[in-house]
């Protein structure tokens, strides 16, 4: 009897230890795609005929949902606009400032947390390139676009069509692209964190 009592706290204690174990490496997972995010707003340049940058932020927030649980992906969007809340200049451009989030281009980064968590849920564990590529297509481009359209629309005032025109059209192809790169690097870091 006292052996199985003995036996039971062991595998108790390994799988505590286990948990333990994993949550380390989740926030250690989180921390460095925070990082991440804020290095990445600093790839951007202005378009002449719109208020909205083109970010490497995108490529991130791609890989952050897949390579993170929903709930992680969405608190580390969230962590970043806090961080650029409070003044840290690490939105796109090295911008700051609650301004920047209530501008006509903070439907944009207010939408990035949905669609972190959206691709996140959606890919369930998978890592699958093309089911990544497929979910930042289907999932978190629309979503992306459809928040930085009302931002954008309220905002800016600006009628459907130039809204449209503004923060989805001249985008597409270059939004793509940063799925594509950020499913590649997201294969790879899976890959080797289960090694």
């Amino acid at each position: 009897m006292g052996d199985m009592n003995d036996m039971e706290r062991t595998s108790v204690t390994a799988l505590h230890r286990e948990t333990a174990s994993e949550r380390t490496r989740s926030l250690t997972k989180m921390a460095l795609c925070v990082a991440l995010m804020a290095i990445s707003s600093y790839l951007a340049f202005p378009l002449p005929f719109t208020p909205t940058m083109v970010v490497g932020t995108t490529i991130i927030v791609n890989m952050t949902a897949f390579v993170l649980k929903p709930g992680d992906a969405a608190l580390v969007v969230i962590a970043w606009l806090m961080i650029g809340a409070i003044g840290v200049p690490v939105l796109p451009g090295g911008t700051a400032g609650l301004g920047r989030l209530a501008g006509p281009t903070g439907g944009f980064y207010v939408a990035f947390v949905v669609s972190a968590w959206l691709m996140s849920k959606m890919l369930n564990g998978s890592n699958s390139f093309r089911k990544m590529v497929f979910l930042g297509i289907a999932a978190g481009m629309p979503v992306i676009y459809i928040g930085g359209c009302i931002s954008m629309y309220l905002v800016a005032h600006m009628n459907v069509w130039a809204t449209l025109v503004a923060a989805v059209f001249p985008f597409i192809f270059g939004d793509v692209v940063k799925v594509v790169a950020g499913a590649f690097l997201a294969t790879r870091i899976n890959a080797f964190l289960k090694k």
